[in-house]
């Protein structure tokens, strides 16, 4: 799958910066791999596969005339993208005809565009251009029946940008249009109120800012995040959660999160008020913190995005001064056992399942002091706030192929 333009654009920004190149790279392509394909005791088909890291798209350089050509047009890039989901669609039981046809029909259009510069007049360009953007339209509704994915891996950081004092956090809307990629960025954990806003990772990367905003309250910690257009944080010294509208300037909603510790009482391991966590996936918006009546340990929330109320509530058994971050994907909870160096993903809990596991999941904590760590389900990357220097994590996510059977 193609990597979100900004990540793209912020490697070379990156380098034109004059950053360690070292430190924007990037693991080799790995394709989409299937793990296994079997019968659950139902009869129905259960298949996994393993989704690739976000990462560069190669491009064909056989002529000067057909590089143009793909490169104005990007079907070649679409074409390398499809290729992959092959092997995926592959297991889908129910679809084996269709898949065959999908097969067919990108072989025939990979032999035109190879050959498209021996034979440049012979084909409608703009045909062929449609017939690439219905193929991709086609697979990617069967991309849909992936399941959420669970967490398999962490590679990385890019280093963005060096900037701030040692805790803050920064991000986009995972809500936001491919074409909006505005960074919104919040320095310190407290005693502050300024948000500043860059119209894309480039401007954030040389310091354009193109807005600053001033909220009626101070916030408490670095464990925000923006969603669907507005800024959800903690306000400071109190459990409250208020939801700030860029757009309006104003506060839509705020609410009490009841029994929820603050102020210090339930940090995460490097305390800076982190006792209240924000965060978003593709289900939705959560609160992650603890209260006195779960004797101090990780309580999940789910939250109504418009009115702050919880809509249902999970108490785990870990404990939040234990934890150096934590951050949501697809309705897990992923724990860090640290925010300092030998960090690594040691805990889960599923909100599906209602059950938890021990996990080992390393990452590199490069500068030695995370104080922010959020997934980002449209980047489908962890933004992460590291001694001052704001970073991205690559994810690789493992997923379930659901079948029609399936309810």
């Amino acid at each position: 799958m193609r990597a979100p333009a900004n990540i793209l654009n912020l490697l070379l920004l990156s380098l034109l910066a004059g950053l360690d190149p070292s430190k924007t790279q990037i693991s080799p392509k790995e394709g989409w791999q299937v793990y296994s394909s079997a019968q659950d005791p139902d009869g129905r088909c259960i298949c996994t596969v393993v989704a690739p890291e976000q990462n560069l798209c190669s491009r064909d350089a056989k002529s000067r005339q057909l590089r143009q050509l793909l490169e104005k047009q990007e079907l070649k890039e679409k074409m390398d993208e499809l290729l992959p989901l092959i092997p995926v669609l592959e297991q889908y039981k129910t679809d084996a005809k269709l898949i065959t046809q999908f097969k067919e029909e990108i072989r025939n259009l990979s032999t035109v565009l190879t050959g498209i510069q021996e034979e440049i007049g012979a084909y409608d360009y703009e045909e062929l251009h449609q017939r690439v953007l219905s193929l991709e339209t086609r697979l990617r509704d069967c991309m849909k029946k992936l399941t959420c994915g669970k967490l398999m891996k962490i590679t990385g950081p890019i280093t963005v940008k060096i900037s701030g004092t040692r805790f803050g956090a920064w991000m986009t809307d995972p809500l936001a249009s491919e074409k909006n990629n505005r960074v919104w960025y919040m320095d310190s954990y407290t005693n502050n109120k300024i948000v500043r806003e860059y119209k894309s990772i480039a401007d954030f990367v040389s310091g354009a800012e193109s807005r600053t905003y001033n909220l009626p309250f101070k916030w408490a910690g670095t464990n925000h995040v923006v969603y669907n257009g507005s800024l959800y944080f903690n306000k400071y010294q109190s459990n409250i959660i208020i939801k700030y509208s860029f757009d309006t300037g104003r506060v839509l909603a705020q609410r009490s999160l009841e029994y929820a510790g603050f102020h210090n009482v339930y940090p995460y391991t490097w305390g800076g008020f982190s006792d209240i966590d924000l965060m978003a996936d593709e289900i939705g918006l959560w609160a992650v913190y603890a209260t006195n009546q779960n004797a101090g340990n990780i309580v999940i929330s789910q939250l109504n995005q418009d009115t702050l109320e919880v809509l249902k509530s999970w108490s785990t058994g870990y404990p939040k001064r234990s934890a150096g971050e934590s951050f949501m994907i697809c309705g897990t909870l992923y724990v860090t056992n640290s925010h300092l160096t030998g960090a690594k993903v040691y805990y889960s809990y599923s909100t599906k399942t209602s059950t938890y596991e021990y996990t080992d999941i390393p990452f590199h904590n490069q500068y030695f002091h995370i104080s922010m760590l959020d997934y980002n389900a449209r980047d489908r990357a962890l933004y992460a706030w590291n001694n001052g220097h704001q970073v991205l994590f690559n994810v690789t996510l493992f997923h379930v192929i659901k079948t029609e059977d399936d309810t």
